[in-house]
C-alpha cells in the first residue's frame, strides 16, 4: 500500500497539506450536519464530493484503485472501505465516514465515527475510547520516537478495555501520494519501527472493534467487516511530527460544531 522511501516535508509543503486538510475538515463538517436517521450514505457521498470540488479539491478516494466513491462509509460492523448505498441510516446505527482531499498536489486524510439516534451505551463507549486512543497515539508522534511508540500507545489504551485492535489495516504516511511510507500499525512495541523525525506527515487511524480483532473482506473486494459482526469504530487525523508536540493538520472542529 505504501510506496517509495520515507518523505520529510518542507514547511512550504506542510502549508499545502494544511490547506488540503482544512478543505477536508470543512467537508467533514458538511457531512456531519447531514448524518441522521433517514439519510442515505449515498446522499452524504454526493454532498462531500460537491463540497470538495467547489473548493478546488479532488476527492482522494474516488478512482483510487477503482474505488467508486468519494467517501468510505462504514456502518456498524463494517470497519472501513464501505460503499455508499441507498439504505437509510436508522437509530442505533454507527457510521464511520473516512474522507481524503487532494489539493495543491497533496493529500490529506481523516475519519470520524458517528452515533445515530439511540445507540447502545457500550457502543458509545467504544466510540469515545477509540477517539481517545487516536490522541494517545498522536502524543507519541514526536521527533526521536519511533512508529512503534504510536502503535503501542493506541493498543495500550484500548486493549485493556477488552476491545479488538484491527491488525490488517494501518495508518500511513501521507503527502504527494495518498499512502506513503511508513505504515503505522495500531498495535506494536515501544521503541520499534522507523524513527520519527520533524516534517514526517502521517495519517494515524485507530480501527477498534467491540469484539475480536478478526476481520473479513466482502465480495465487493473493498468492504472490510468484523468477523464476529460486532461494531467497529474508526477515527483518523493527518498530523506532522514535530520536536516537542505533533501538529494536527486536520481538525474535528467543524464536525463538532455541526453536531451541537
Amino acid at each position: 500500500m505504501a510506496s517509495g522511501s520515507i518523505q520529510y516535508r518542507t514547511e512550504e509543503e506542510i502549508d499545502l497539506i494544511r490547506a488540503s486538510s482544512l478543505v477536508l475538515a470543512k467537508a467533514h463538517g458538511e457531512v456531519a450536519g447531514m448524518v441522521k436517521e433517514g439519510v442515505t450514505t449515498r446522499q452524504l457521498d454526493k454532498r462531500a464530493e460537491e463540497f470538495i470540488r467547489d473548493h478546488g479539491g479532488v476527492p482522494s478516494f474516488k478512482g483510487y484503485n477503482k474505488f467508486p466513491y468519494s467517501l468510505c462509509l462504514s456502518p456498524n460492523s463494517v470497519v472501513v472501505h464501505g460503499f455508499a448505498t441507498d439504505q437509510p441510516l436508522k437509530s442505533g446505527d454507527i457510521l464511520s465516514v473516512d474522507c481524503g482531499v487532494f489539493l495543491n498536489g497533496f493529500h490529506s486524510d481523516s475519519a470520524y465515527t458517528y452515533p445515530i439516534g439511540e445507540v447502545a451505551p457500550e457502543v458509545l463507549t467504544l466510540l469515545a475510547e477509540t477517539k481517545a486512543s487516536l490522541y494517545k497515539g498522536i502524543e507519541q508522534a514526536v521527533s526521536g520516537n519511533r512508529v512503534g511508540d504510536i502503535s503501542y500507545a493506541i493498543q495500550n489504551h484500548v486493549a485493556p478495555l477488552g476491545y479488538g485492535v484491527v491488525r490488517e489495516l494501518v495508518g500511513h504516511g501521507v503527502g504527494a501520494k495518498l499512502h506513503e511510507k511508513p505504515e503505522v500499525p495500531n498495535y506494536g512495541k515501544r521503541g520499534s519501527g522507523p524513527l520519527l523525525q520533524t516534517g514526517l506527515v502521517l495519517a494515524i487511524e485507530p480501527m477498534v472493534n467491540l469484539g475480536k480483532k478478526d476481520v473479513v473482506q466482502e465480495a465487493d473486494g473493498w468492504t472490510i467487516r468484523t468477523k464476529d459482526r460486532k461494531p467497529s469504530a474508526h477515527f483518523e487525523h493527518t498530523i506532522v511530527v514535530r520536536k516537542d508536540k505533533a501538529e494536527i493538520l486536520t481538525t474535528f472542529e467543524y464536525i463538532e460544531k455541526a453536531l451541537q
